[in-house]
């Protein structure tokens, strides 16, 4: 049994430990410590491994859960029944939240708030179209976060971060905001402008 408990819980920890690199941007946006963004952005490399581990423990956690059990002939007392934590119910829950866990790069970006923006550009000769090279970007969560804090900023007419591409794409009103102030938003997120180029 205690075999079984270290096998969900090593699940538990792979799982999470998979997704870690999207899951922070999201909590520091919510502890609004933007800067701690890209804190896991070096376990991104090792997420296959991390994933191929979490489904081996858990098949395998599974596989001791389901295998029948051996028969002993005796006239000793009945098995008493295992713990929740020791009961297919709670290896089924662990399973679900390590599912949720894996996905999140796929789904993190809903916890972003769209904002519209009114903006209003006196002169379209202002109008500025950059493109910032980012390094440290792991998914789209991380991308989201980088769009999020450009457009506090006054004067952002769109934001666009791909971590795809590895890049941001910003237009703007350079009469309200400059380049070394969309740059300084950028890696205040924990990410870092690369390079930086006019369209």
């Amino acid at each position: 049994m205690k075999t079984d408990n270290k096998l969900i819980g090593a699940g538990l920890l792979t799982a999470i430990a998979a997704s870690l690199c999207c899951i922070t941007p999201v909590l520091a946006l919510i502890a609004g410590t933007s800067g701690l963004a890209s804190t896991f952005s070096w376990l991104e490399p090792f997420r296959p491994y991390f994933i191929g581990l979490t489904i081996f423990v858990l098949g395998f956690a599974w596989y001791q859960k389901l295998k029948p059990k051996k028969q002993i002939d005796c006239n000793c007392e009945k098995e008493e029944k295992p713990k929740f934590i020791q009961s297919k119910m709670f290896l089924g829950i662990v399973t679900v939240f390590a599912i949720i866990m894996l996905a999140f790069p796929y789904y993190s970006s809903i916890f972003y708030i769209k904002t519209e923006k009114h903006i209003i550009v006196v002169d379209k000769s202002n109008i500025q179209k950059v493109e910032f090279t980012i390094s440290g970007m792991t998914c789209a969560s991380c991308g989201e976060h980088i769009n999020h804090e450009v457009n506090k900023l006054t004067g952002i007419i769109n934001s666009n971060a791909s971590y795809e591409n590895g890049n941001a794409i910003v237009e703007f009103d350079n009469s309200k905001t400059n380049i070394s102030e969309i740059e300084k938003a950028i890696n205040s997120t924990g990410y870092s402008v690369t390079d930086k180029k006019e369209n």
